[in-house]
């Protein structure tokens, strides 16, 4: 008996822009996997009985983007450990015909400062900018890895409040006018907001603040050099672009699908980088 083509899939709304066919397909004929990976826009309006019908329609799971995380967290029957804490998920697939939920930034944040940056968990406290659903996924890894001073740093302070207190234990809250003196001690700084992206240009905060070990991080990979990470590398501090972070957080959800963990390579890398210049 020949076995069926696994099928996978990123749904988002919109989601022409996604990367994620471009990174599972080049691991599908790297490996020699008899499978698929599609983009799939639906909208918020029709997602409930999209993911009621996937696995009758054929498919091992697939990822979920923006808008419909919060939604696939609702409509999973299991969640992994990492979706309960994030609040959202963005990897589906089957166990036994449960459908199960989990989410991977975490896993792809952390991965991609091990990549780039060894030793940064242990590099002394974190300034988090942003409180939006990116910095759930940030300051679980952190909490992860042992980080046990995580200052988020956002305009409305509520929101920083939020997550405070859904984070717990070493984890604050602060508006901007203390980002300066957040920054004076501070090993890790991470933006989690969209500034920096193309047509929302503009400095989130200034690395001339940190001491001289601290790492600097962008989750925005369009661009990969953000005003951020130019001014960090003006002040010869390390800095990691947001891209990585895309690619290691795809890793997990190919496994689940398609039987094999694949691995980001330079080659991989430099394919979604060509994909990142603008098209004349």
């Amino acid at each position: 008996m020949v076995e069926a083509t696994r099928k996978a899939f990123v749904t988002g709304h919109p989601i022409k822009h996604s990367r994620s066919p471009k990174i599972h397909g080049y691991w599908l004929a790297k490996h020699g996997i008899d499978g698929s990976y599609e983009a799939i826009d639906v909208a918020p309006a029709n997602f409930a009985g999209f993911v009621k019908t996937l696995q009758a329609n054929g498919y091992s799971g697939g990822n979920i983007t923006i808008p419909h995380k919060e939604a696939a967290f609702a409509l999973a029957d299991n969640r992994d450990q990492a979706a309960q804490d994030i609040g959202a998920v963005n990897t589906l697939w089957f166990e036994d015909g449960i459908l199960w939920g989990g989410n991977t930034d975490a896993h792809g944040f952390a991965a991609n400062l091990d990549d780039h940056a060894p030793g940064w968990a242990s590099n002394g406290p974190a300034v988090v900018l942003g409180a939006g659903g990116a910095s759930r996924a940030v300051i679980h890894a952190l909490k992860q890895r042992g980080v046990d001073d995580i200052r988020i740093v956002n305009r409305t302070l509520a929101r920083a409040m939020e997550l405070r207190d859904r984070f717990g234990a070493g984890v604050s809250a602060h508006g901007m006018a203390a980002t300066g003196e957040l920054l004076a001690d501070a090993g890790l700084l991470v933006n989690t907001t969209a500034l920096g992206m193309h047509g929302n240009e503009g400095l989130s905060a200034d690395p001339a603040l940190l001491p001289d070990h601290a790492v600097v991080t962008d989750i925005v990979y369009v661009p990969l050099e953000t005003p951020l990470l130019a001014a960090a590398r003006a002040r010869n501090l390390k800095a990691v672009d947001g891209l990585g972070m895309l690619l290691h957080q795809a890793v997990p959800g190919f496994e689940r699908w398609f039987g094999i963990r694949p691995q980001v390579t330079a080659e991989l890398r430099a394919l979604i980088v060509a994909d990142l210049v603008p098209k004349p």
